[in-house]
């Protein structure tokens, strides 16, 4: 297989991987964040 269709295999799989991770994690911290806003701040939860 072509060294160069190699490498854009798997720098393309680990873009995916890695943007994939960031919503999964990303999503939960951020509504965790507003919800300790909302309890300490009293802050609008869609502000």
């Amino acid at each position: 297989m072509n060294i160069g269709l190699l490498i854009i295999m798997i720098v393309g799989g680990a873009l995916g991987a890695l943007s994939t991770l960031y919503c999964i994690l990303g999503l939960p911290v951020v509504f965790i964040y507003k919800l300790y806003r909302k309890v300490r701040f009293g802050i609008s939860l869609f502000d």
